[in-house]
């Protein structure tokens, strides 16, 4: 059985229908008449023309929705950069190089010096007060950061690139006082920290200050993601750390 709903569309329908054969015959006969045929054409054609322009402005809407779709994304990219900024601007890091002041930075030594140095302090270890010192990485200085690679930065600002030693500095010293603290004065939560910790060392790591990922989570807001992938490649050009890989895990290991 219809619906009354659908039998009125039918019957919409229909009159469509009737009304566009009527409105069909009405143009044959103007298009009998010589005058008006030449009117009727020439409707046609501006029919034509109007049709190819709204054509034309539906491909600009598009291509204008497009556009606006890329600014959204961004601004949104611009705000990030924004937010950033701002929290660097409200807490500056200590070492931070400043405009005019140049400061001055030793190269790193290669792995062979490192593991020269490293033997010296095996065979005469330092006093008890010096091994609880915790090691910081140094603040890339604005020379270094013009020496990187272009395609190595892409978006990463200076000013993010530091922020990002600042967390990593930050992370080491929550690692490091814990494995500097006694451990009859630990809490559970300490302990586990201090378990973990001692499980993720090897012969290659000893005497070594290094993070991983879990610890950067633990201690600092740092988010360890592609951009943080290529700050690390950075870091890693400007001989600020390297990698040791190994158990399922990457050490981020301080120079």
């Amino acid at each position: 059985m219809m619906a009354s709903g659908e039998l009125e569309e039918l019957i919409q329908h229909l009159n469509d229908k009737i009304s566009l054969t009527r409105r069909v015959l009405e143009l044959r006969t103007i298009a009998k008449d010589a005058d008006k045929r030449k009117i009727l054409l020439k409707t046609g054609q501006d029919i034509v023309a109007t049709n190819g322009l709204l054509n034309q402005l539906e491909a600009l809407i598009e291509r204008q929705r497009n556009n606006l779709s890329c600014l959204k994304e961004l601004e949104e990219f611009f705000l990030e950069d924004l937010r950033d900024g701002q929290h660097l601007k409200d807490n500056p890091p200590p070492h931070l190089p400043r405009k005019g002041h140049h400061t001055a930075h030793s190269v790193a030594p290669s792995q062979g010096e490192a593991k020269q140095a490293q033997d010296a302090r095996d065979k005469d270890p330092p006093p008890k007060a010096q091994r609880n010192l915790i090691r910081e990485m140094e603040y890339i200085t604005t020379q270094e950061f013009d020496s990187i690679p272009q395609y190595m930065k892409g978006r990463v600002t200076y000013s993010q690139l530091n922020a990002a030693v600042q967390s990593i500095n930050t992370a080491v010293k929550g690692k490091y006082s814990i494995l500097h603290q006694p451990t009859k004065t630990m809490s559970s939560a300490a302990r586990k920290l201090y378990q973990r910790f001692k499980d993720e060392e090897t012969k290659d790591t000893k005497g070594q200050f290094f993070v991983v990922e879990e610890d950067l989570h633990e201690f600092t807001q740092l988010k360890t993601d592609k951009r943080f992938q290529s700050m690390l490649s950075m870091l890693r050009h400007c001989q600020r750390l390297r990698e040791l890989r190994g158990g399922g895990l990457t050490r981020y290991v301080l120079l």
